[in-house]
């Protein structure tokens, strides 16, 4: 039976961060995965590297005027926290927002990590000022995407396994937590086969010996729940979203089963704010899957025309890229699982992003050059955005309007009235001649426009959708696209698990998506983006810098 200082559960983002602050100090740790060695990093690999930061040099140079109590605000804004049980996730929320606004892009930036120079806009809500959305650009995007967040971290624990204060064991999966006396001591589990499965594929679960290893805490950092679609619907808030969708397509590899959630409960932690989730409405089906029923979100611009799938154009706030869940309660209102953007080649080509590592090589590659061809120089849509629109299922080009619609209505279920749609965007276009208008969301594009980023690399100038010249028309069904749980186990500010009586279990920590990155739900019932990365980056390093924990 192997002893350590400290086991860690999961070794993704918060579990690597953890892992090299612990060794830092001198500590001996295992950590276990039942994923192969090439899933390192786990599900942040294949991110599209995007971190929450505020008053940074890369807001300023763009004009950017950002401040912790800005920040504070606009978080609580979105957070809505009213539950009892929300104590400790505000006290995180605090802290993540003061770590965001100091010591955290200095940190990173120390250890070699870079960002792209034009700060992102996202979830920007669209309601009053004290409600949700972020009030500026703060999505900073890493230098190298998810593979380049990851990085700094591994090598940090490369270096400790050369060592020999860190050892790395895959294909160990965990299935209990060990306790004495009512403090957890370890873990035992089964050992899997060895699988060459390229990294995300789904691995086989073939059972070759069982493992019993002890230590002064566990740290369990294994991540949420989305790539298991019964365990989401299981959760699912059903009075405030409505009932979940039949159909869901997974922005997750198979392995983020959520397994380890229960394991933990088990041991005596306790789960808070299960209810609360992150699933996007801007899914589409991956023509080249990765692992099963694989979707990738669009990132899209704000000037794509939404429709549900009957051809109604959704109300504000429920703008593409505004409001994620009062979107995706809109649209689980009309009894349909998708809805459909409606764009231009212009807007297709400026607007259009994909999330995900592997959807953005150029940003991947950190190539100057590539993102200057592919994003600025490039009369097309980035080389991953022209395939999906050649080979995904969910796109419809077409030369006029009567066509998109026989098309759209091929693939939604003949739902959309023809007539109906297009007094919908003819409506749209009248307003399109002056810098004024009562279209909220044209208000929204001249606003985004405002603001140099977005003018130079997100925002389509705005023009007539049925002008000839502007064409060809461009369709893309949506579908619900599983991603986030923001709640999870309990924890102090050190990532030490609360039970059912209020009272921390000896040995047992959580960091990362299971302790819905930090306190059991530090976003609240709403997401600003950048902070899923962030959570873990930061939930790992207070659990590693933790007295209480070994």
């Amino acid at each position: 039976m192997d002893m350590c200082d400290v086991i860690i559960v999961g070794a993704g983002l918060a579990g690597l961060t953890a892992a090299a602050e612990l060794a830092d100090r001198g500590k001996k740790v295992i950590i276990i995965d039942q994923e192969p060695a090439g899933s390192l990093g786990g599900q942040a690999f294949w991110s599209l590297g995007g971190l929450f930061l505020v008053d940074t040099p890369e807001q300023r140079r763009m004009g950017i005027r950002d401040s912790r109590e800005l920040a504070l605000n606009d978080w609580m804004g979105s957070a809505q926290f009213d539950r009892q049980e929300d104590f400790w996730p505000r006290k995180w929320a605090e802290a993540y927002i003061d770590f965001a606004a100091g010591e955290m892009r200095p940190w990173l930036r120390a250890m070699g990590m870079r960002w792209f120079p034009i700060v992102g806009w996202a979830e920007r809500g669209g309601s009053f000022a004290d409600g949700h959305g972020n009030s500026v650009p703060r999505f900073h995007l890493t230098w190298g995407v998810g593979p380049g967040t990851v990085a700094p971290f591994e090598r940090r624990v490369r270096a400790h396994v050369a060592a020999g204060r860190i050892e790395l064991r895959f294909r160990h999966r965990c299935s209990s937590l060990l306790t004495e006396n009512g403090a957890v001591t370890g873990v035992s589990g089964e050992v899997l086969a060895d699988d060459s499965s390229a990294h995300g594929q789904s691995t086989n679960r073939d059972i070759i010996g069982d493992f019993e290893l002890r230590a002064s805490s566990v740290l369990v950092t294994s991540g949420g729940l989305g790539g298991n679609s019964d365990l989401v619907r299981k959760v699912w808030p059903r009075d405030r979203l409505g009932e979940p969708p039949r159909q869901m397509i997974s922005g997750v590899p198979a392995h983020v089963d959520g397994r380890m959630i229960a394991i933990a409960e088990a041991a005596g932690g306790r789960v808070i704010n299960a209810d609360r989730m992150w699933h996007y409405t801007e899914g589409v089906k991956n023509w080249n899957p990765i692992w099963p029923n694989h979707g990738i979100r669009i990132l899209p611009g704000p000037s794509s025309m939404w429709f549900d799938a009957t051809g109604n154009r959704l109300k504000p706030p429920c703008m593409p890229g505004f409001d994620t869940l009062s979107t995706l309660r809109e649209i689980l209102s009309t009894g349909h699982d998708h809805s459909w953007f409606v764009m231009t080649k212009k807007v297709l080509k400026k607007e259009i992003a994909l999330s995900g590592s592997e959807q953005n090589p150029d940003f991947a590659a950190k190539s100057w050059l590539q993102v200057i061809r592919q994003r600025l120089i490039n009369k097309q849509a980035t080389p991953p955005v022209e395939a999906f629109k050649q080979h995904g299922e969910d796109f419809v080009v077409a030369d006029t309007l009567e066509e998109l619609v026989a098309g759209m209505n091929q693939k939604g279920g003949n739902l959309i009235d023809f007539e109906k749609l297009k007094a919908q965007i003819v409506a749209r276009d009248s307003q399109i001649d002056n810098p004024f208008t009562k279209d909220a969301q044209l208000m929204a594009i001249h606003a985004a426009r405002n603001y140099r980023g977005d003018r130079l690399m997100r925002t389509a100038k705005p023009h007539r959708f049925l002008a000839r010249e502007n064409g060809p028309l461009i369709a893309i069904r949506l579908n619900i696209i599983t991603r986030k749980s923001l709640g999870g186990l309990e924890t102090d500010l050190n990532g030490q698990v609360f039970n059912a009586q209020g009272e921390l279990v000896p040995g047992l920590f959580a960091a990362g998506e299971v302790s819905g990155f930090g306190g059991g739900g530090y976003h609240g019932y709403n997401a600003l983006e950048g902070t899923f990365l962030g959570g873990c980056i930061f939930s790992g390093r207070q659990a590693g810098r933790a007295d209480s924990i070994a």
